[in-house]
């Protein structure tokens, strides 16, 4: 067994149960792309059981911080049930969800989402590639299901100096599918969708913004990177009289449609917009136009800390513009998913949006991802998605 020891003073993290080791931590060691390594203290004591990545700045992610522990196929058996089995102890309404992420659930760089009867998976480190086969046996036994479609083409898989690959794993069938989530039903297709297909993380903030809307009775509604349309149908559930739906991508529009009409709703309750969202929020200033509630629900702006000047820029720009034609009384829900952005990094970043906008408001919510999406007290990373609720004054 290879084994990678640390420079000194760099163990505690790992001590703390951090599962990355960063290149800069590492006095020596090396081994092969994915292979598991025995991670050692400056002093030679155990830290862990680690893959190892040699084209990566997280240059090893722990396995397990056990020194008894065996890093085979049994390994990953255990732990993809461990997995399954806790979300079926979270309140998940839908049949589809999130059963394995990642760090999170102690499996470093694997992403897995469930769809009815379909798996989705992301092997977008070097040592899920490595342990893929093994993985995806113990994924279809963990669940019973037959089917596993892979979606490893993420922008982090050329970091770990691996090459996108997409296909069938085990299995075939259609990709063209229907996940049924609260009162609704949204189409996905997981081989062109964004991340696995869809963003199951926002099941609940969509959830909460249909109650909003059936509370408050919204009645003129702006959904932003609106993509294929969850929060529109969240609101029109909601009763909404008309909501207006902005995405730069024709194609994801086309989804949202069809996925209103899905619903049962009418043409004439939407306006798709295949537009530039700050364009088109400048736009409406400029008109006076007024909305009841807007969702602000951008890509990923600041990937990493080293993003965060400019992203803040832009998170800052668009929250302006949102709170400029935001009705008093009315409701923005406002997100990031930016991992480079902290919860309260975002938090001064709206605020600012607000002075400048000449606008105050109360927060009364704060959301995240939904809890098939854990964070866990020894990987805060796990929090990427941060959601704030609130109301103008």
């Amino acid at each position: 067994m290879k084994t990678i020891q640390l420079k000194a003073g760099k163990e505690r993290s790992l001590q703390r149960r951090h599962p990355w080791i960063f290149e800069s931590a590492i006095a020596q060691g090396n081994a092969e792309t994915g292979e598991t390594v025995r991670v050692v203290s400056h002093e030679g004591a155990f830290l862990g059981w680690a893959a190892f990545s040699p084209a990566s700045k997280i240059r090893a992610r722990v396995w397990s911080f056990e020194e008894a522990q065996k890093i085979d196929a049994q390994f990953f058996i255990a732990a993809c049930e461990s997995a399954v089995r806790a979300r079926g102890r979270f309140d998940i309404n839908s049949d589809s969800m999130r059963l394995i992420h990642g760090e999170s659930d102690g499996l470093p760089g694997l992403i897995v989402d469930r769809y009815g009867d379909t798996l989705v998976a992301q092997f977008l480190s070097a040592g899920a590639e490595r342990w893929k086969q093994e993985l995806a046996d113990a994924l279809l036994a963990a669940t019973g299901l037959t089917k596993l479609y892979e979606r490893s083409d993420a922008s982090g898989r050329a970091l770990e100096g691996l090459p996108e690959v997409t296909g069938w794993l085990r299995g075939d069938g259609p990709t063209e599918l229907v996940l049924h989530e609260h009162d609704w039903q949204l189409a996905v297709n997981i081989a062109t969708g964004h991340k696995t297909g869809f963003y199951l993380d926002q099941r609940d903030s969509r959830h909460r913004f249909a109650d909003y809307t059936r509370r408050l009775k919204f009645k003129q509604v702006l959904n932003c990177f609106c993509y294929t349309g969850g929060f529109t149908v969240a609101a029109l559930t909601g009763g909404a009289f008309h909501v207006t739906s902005i995405d730069s991508s024709g194609p994801a529009l086309e989804k949202a449609a069809a996925n209103v009409a899905l619903n049962g709703f009418e043409d004439h309750q939407v306006t798709f917009m295949d537009a530039d969202v700050n364009a088109t929020l400048r736009k409406f200033a400029l008109e006076g136009r007024i909305f009841d509630a807007i969702v602000l629900d951008p890509p990923k702006f600041a990937p990493t800390v080293a993003h965060a000047e400019r992203a803040s820029r832009a998170y800052k720009d668009i929250n302006r513009l949102a709170f400029k034609i935001l009705a008093p009384g009315g409701v923005l829900f406002t997100y990031s998913c930016s991992g480079g952005i902290a919860p309260d990094l975002f938090h001064k970043i709206v605020a600012s949006a607000g002075l400048d906008a000449g606008v105050d408001g109360y927060i009364v919510e704060r959301l995240g991802g939904a809890p098939d999406h854990p964070m866990t007290l020894n990987f805060p990373e796990g929090e990427y998605l941060k959601g704030l609720v609130i109301q103008r004054k």
